[in-house]
């Protein structure tokens, strides 16, 4: 019987080991938010049905870089404008942010996660990443 659960036990942690690599679930930063690959945001983003998002993607670069290409439905608040801009975005959904390369969207991150926010990814890469796995992009 004891053989039995340490048996059972071993294939949970497996099973639950596979599954968050798969979604690429890591642990929230000291700063209080989570670092995503880009295949795990383009999975989530990917997978809307045209019901309401129960996500935000957050883009937090200029206006002009905007215009170059975005993520689609993104939202965009310039980093610098973020602290004062905090009543856009939705403190009661998953909120994913990107930049051009990584930075901004650190810096972006951590705001929101001083702010009260919880529920923080940001986008690894950012749209560099993005674009380098193939992932659509808008102008």
């Amino acid at each position: 019987m004891i053989k039995t659960f340490r048996v059972l036990l071993a294939i949970s942690a497996l099973l639950f080991a596979a599954t968050a690599s798969a979604c690429d679930l890591t642990e929230k930063t000291a700063e209080g938010y989570e670092n995503a690959t880009v295949t795990h945001a383009y999975q989530h983003w990917s997978q809307g049905d045209g019901s309401p998002i129960p996500f935000v993607v957050l883009d937090v670069r200029t206006p002009e870089e905007f215009a170059e290409g975005h993520i689609a439905g993104a939202k965009l608040i310039p980093v610098k404008e973020l602290e004062n801009r905090l009543a856009e975005v939705p403190n009661d959904r998953q909120v994913y942010v990107y930049c051009r390369s990584g930075v901004r969207s650190v810096q972006a991150s951590e705001i929101l996660a001083s702010a009260g926010y919880t529920h923080i990814e940001n986008i690894e890469g950012g749209i560099k990443a993005w674009q380098a796995s193939g992932y659509p992009v808008v102008q």
